[in-house]
């Protein structure tokens, strides 16, 4: 085993350790961030790219999309999952509103990056050489991100209706606009 290898077992085992850790606690809630890191991660994907003067391939697009769509049901399933609770003391910037995903959410981080090591290995032999680059990852970590900050968008409880209990935990609330309409999140229903 190479010197390489076993560093990139060890990030990979440290990296699974600490989303499992993150998916598993409370952690607040700031609605701009989950909007604001899908959004730098495919900007930073598109330049690595674009830089890197790769050739793309039918087997590069066929095999980017195959995980394109993986990523974003596992991004969709984990904005579902989310948990919501509201604790009584803000945190230094004034967030009341924390989430998690849970263990569920954690074991869909190890699917996720099983799926990715898997199609990198079958791609390679087929000619996908793409799916190995940095600005792919990044673009298809952040269809995640994106995926699952659409649903979460529309879940967070918004408001004080007087609803607790289960509907807080499920992120049903929302505030509701002059002519009836549900506002959660950045988008208008």
């Amino acid at each position: 085993m190479s010197v390489q290898l076993l560093v990139n077992v060890l990030i990979g085992v440290a990296l699974v350790g600490f989303l499992g850790y993150r998916q598993a606690t409370w952690q607040y809630l700031d609605p701009a961030r989950i909007w604001r890191t899908p959004m730098i991660m495919a900007i930073v994907g598109v330049v690595v790219l674009a830089q890197s003067g790769a050739t793309i391939t039918t087997t590069d697009v066929v095999f980017l999309g195959i995980e394109a769509l993986i990523t974003i049901g596992v991004g969709l399933t984990m904005g579902t999952i989310t948990r919501f609770r509201t604790v009584a003391t803000p945190d230094s910037k004034g967030r009341t509103i924390q989430s998690r995903t849970g263990w569920l959410g954690a074991s869909l981080w190890i699917v996720l990056i099983a799926v990715r090591v898997g199609l990198d290995v079958l791609g390679g032999h087929l000619g996908a050489h793409l799916l190995t680059s940095t600005g792919a990852i990044l673009l298809v970590l952040a269809l995640n991100r994106a995926a699952r900050a659409v649903v979460i968008d529309q879940r967070i409880p918004r408001g004080d209706r007087g609803d607790h209990g289960d509907q807080s935990d499920r992120g049903d609330r929302g505030d509701r606009t002059a002519s009836g309409r549900t506002t959660r999140g950045m988008m208008v229903r």
